[in-house]
């Protein structure tokens, strides 16, 4: 644990971790939200902490939205309910069990028994959302033309970025877009595979975003600008 605290107006207690840098010439602040809420100083050589603290304090308002608009983690446990794929999938526990089940239910929704011990029961569930998702990638992948299909796909758990396309043909995504909805993962994948063609933002990459999704692009794109931050809030 930092010996330093930030108390958040809500009473919410963030670490502080506090790293001198030799040629540094201004105090750096980094709120992170993910994957642990702390909070990262870097300061120059001659700068005590103590200054470096001041002036934390300083930018509190600015510190205080990022962390307000910054969804808090959600520990997931047997009879919780999550949305994922699309689907509202029930969450359940049998210890007796060696490998995950996925029950369907005549409602369209699911439930997903997580075997093995207590302590391992986000872990597995997690695994289970991130093979499943990857599974839905190369299905929706499929839908658009081969002359756009990847040479190789990668999931990732990146915190800034929900997609990405390398020169090579490899193509990575977030996992955590499973939690979204299947148009906005849908949109993702659709503007990775436009990249196969255009490696820029141009407006001949947007025209083809636009032709390999269809109707609603805008619309998928603007959900994720509002609401991507929400996809963090489990694990």
């Amino acid at each position: 644990m930092s010996e330093n605290v930030f108390t958040l107006s809500n009473g919410e207690d963030l670490p502080v971790i506090i790293q001198t840098r030799r040629g540094a010439r201004n105090i750096t602040l980094r709120p992170k939200t993910r994957p642990v809420r702390e909070i990262h100083i870097s300061k120059p050589f001659l700068t005590s902490a103590g200054a470096a603290l001041r002036f934390l304090e300083s930018k509190r308002r600015w510190v205080e939205r990022i962390f307000a608009a910054a969804p808090v983690k959600i520990t997931l446990t047997p009879g919780d309910v999550i949305e994922f794929l699309g689907r509202r999938v029930e969450l359940a526990h049998n210890p007796a069990l060696r490998a995950n089940k996925f029950v369907l239910k005549d409602d369209g929704g699911a439930i997903l028994i997580i075997g093995g011990g207590a302590d391992m029961f986000e872990r597995r569930a997690r695994d289970f959302i991130k093979a499943e998702f990857l599974s839905a990638v190369r299905e929706i992948i499929k839908t658009a033309p081969r002359e756009f299909w990847p040479r190789r796909i990668a999931v990732r758990d990146a915190s800034t970025r929900w997609g990405s396309c390398s020169t090579t043909g490899t193509m990575s995504f977030s996992w955590r877009l499973a939690f979204a909805p299947p148009s906005v993962m849908r949109y993702v994948i659709m503007h990775e595979l436009a990249h196969m063609r255009h490696m820029n933002h141009s407006p001949a990459f947007w025209a083809t975003v636009g032709e390999l999704y269809g109707f609603g692009v805008e619309r998928a794109k603007q959900w994720l600008t509002r609401h991507g931050g929400e996809l963090h809030r489990y694990f």
